[in-house]
């Protein structure tokens, strides 16, 4: 992957690589799907990744994410497309990548791990979290695959009866309904969760896996619209900690990000309304954020679900700087679910 201008967030720009369950296979330029203004411009790098080994074929990645060598991590899940199975195998649940694309390592354990695997962050010490969509719990692994921490239990969620489908209580302490990412704060190594595709809150644990706070409701396009902080219209899509010390959440279908500090006080909202679509339809306008990595963090990378691209904004006044990507997963440049 090329980058022009300041740095990116990596993690999130191979994403738009690897969101679809194919590898990209026609040379094409990312087009922005509006006017570039002054924020970072990208474009894909037709050669990223190499071949994959051993006939291995991806499916759907839940997740992307770079340790502190700039190696990137992707998740994998298992859902190939009928018949595919019978003529090659599953790629592992983890893989990584060097730089210029080559698999240096896989590991993973699907029957330990959650079905639908849902994003990945490192922590200080380069641990990698994972949580997962369609089950009741994350893990801690170290970068080469060993199990260290795991809060849930797998196959209970934080429902009526602890079974998916059923109605979400938003209140466990030790539990979770399709969390989808984890934060780890650098300070402490307390764990931020977005908790997720059945409960809307933010879960905040210790470094041990202790409870210690949670925020969160069931919102209104109502509320969104009027900027309720705290309030999710439906999923709670991701959690990232800012260098400023503040927590940016995904209210993916309330088109924003909310912003919150560490005690779960509401802040701010930075709202990311889609361009194509009537607001609160479709998938969202905020399914995922990344940080520029200099120190300042100057820009958003947020992935609009609904509009399938990427757009980019200043973080400190929220304004929205340039576009890239183009809906589709068949060709370069395309974006399936960012």
């Amino acid at each position: 992957m090329k980058t022009k201008g300041c740095g990116g967030a990596l993690a999130l720009i191979a994403a738009v690589v690897l969101s679809s369950p194919f590898w990209p296979s026609m040379e094409m330029s990312a087009q922005s799907a509006g006017p570039a203004l002054n924020g970072p411009q990208f474009e894909v790098d037709p050669s990223w990744p190499k071949p994959l080994p051993e006939r291995w074929v991806t499916g759907e990645l839940g997740g992307v994410c770079v340790d502190a060598n700039d190696h990137i991590f992707v998740l994998s899940r298992a859902n190939l497309y009928p018949g595919i199975s019978e003529i090659a195998q599953a790629a592992p649940p983890v893989m990584e990548f060097d730089q210029t694309g080559n698999v240096v390592n896989s590991w993973g354990d699907r029957q330990a791990m959650a079905e639908q695997l849902h994003g990945c962050s490192f922590d200080p010490q380069g641990n990698i979290w994972i949580a997962g969509n369609g089950d009741g719990f994350i893990q801690k692994y170290s970068r080469d695959g060993k199990l260290l921490l795991q809060i849930g239990v797998k196959g209970k969620v934080d429902s009526a009866d602890g079974k998916l489908k059923s109605t979400f209580l938003n209140a466990s302490p030790v539990s979770f309904y399709s969390p989808t990412q984890v934060a780890v704060d650098p300070a402490n190594g307390d764990l931020f969760v977005s908790d997720g595709y059945g409960n809307k809150r933010v879960v905040v644990f210790d470094r041990t896996g202790k409870f210690l706070r949670q925020w969160g409701r069931q919102g209104t396009t109502a509320e969104a619209a009027a900027g309720v902080g705290g309030a999710f219209v439906n999923i709670v899509h991701c959690v990232v900690l800012g260098n400023d010390g503040l927590v940016y959440v995904c209210d993916r279908n309330g088109d924003r990000i909310q912003v919150f500090d560490k005690t779960g006080a509401f802040k701010r909202n930075i709202p990311t309304p889609i361009v194509f679509r009537a607001p609160y339809t479709g998938n969202g306008g905020a399914g995922s954020l990344a940080f520029s990595r200099d120190a300042a963090q100057k820009y958003m990378y947020i992935g609009d679900f609904s509009d399938k691209l990427i757009r980019v904004f200043d973080r400190v006044s929220g304004k929205e700087l340039s576009q890239f990507g183009r809906p589709g997963s068949h060709q370069l440049g395309g974006i399936a679910s960012p």
